[in-house]
């Protein structure tokens, strides 16, 4: 694991959040058995097996450029293109990138993988923004 601090305080929300600590049920039930398998500043690889309700890109997205900018974003463009669908509990892999920095304004790709095979299924593109509303995390 490289990046230090703010991979690690993107690291604790984000369990925090799969714990039902911080955030919303529904942000919990979403990321019941979602697993880092890699982490670096500005970057996560995942393994996920598919609940039988999902909607995590934004989250994924999110806890990336929290591991790089070391705040909490606002999302203020999400696109996802789907290439194939997936089954409930069918295990997929799930990659998240930084790959635009801004200054207050920031690019995440996340690519949503069939394990196993490679296949992509998703890709989810989020401009994401900070400002004075999305303060940095600190008790964390």
């Amino acid at each position: 694991m490289e990046g230090g601090d703010s991979l690690k305080k993107s690291l604790a929300w984000l369990h925090g959040v799969i714990n039902g600590k911080i955030g919303h049920g529904l942000e919990t039930r979403v990321l019941q058995g979602l697993h880092v398998t890699h982490t670096e500043k500005g970057f996560m690889r995942f393994d996920f097996l598919v609940p039988n309700a999902v909607s995590l890109v934004d989250i994924i997205g999110l806890v990336t450029v929290y591991s790089f900018a070391n705040r909490v974003t606002s999302t203020v463009d999400l696109n996802v293109l789907y290439y194939s669908t997936t089954t409930i509990q069918e295990h997929v892999e799930i990659e998240s990138k930084v790959s635009a920095n801004r200054g207050k304004l920031m690019h995440t790709v996340v690519e949503v993988r069939r394990k196993g095979n490679g296949e992509v299924i998703a890709i989810g593109k989020l401009w994401m923004a900070l400002n004075k509303l999305t303060p940095q995390v600190s008790n964390l």
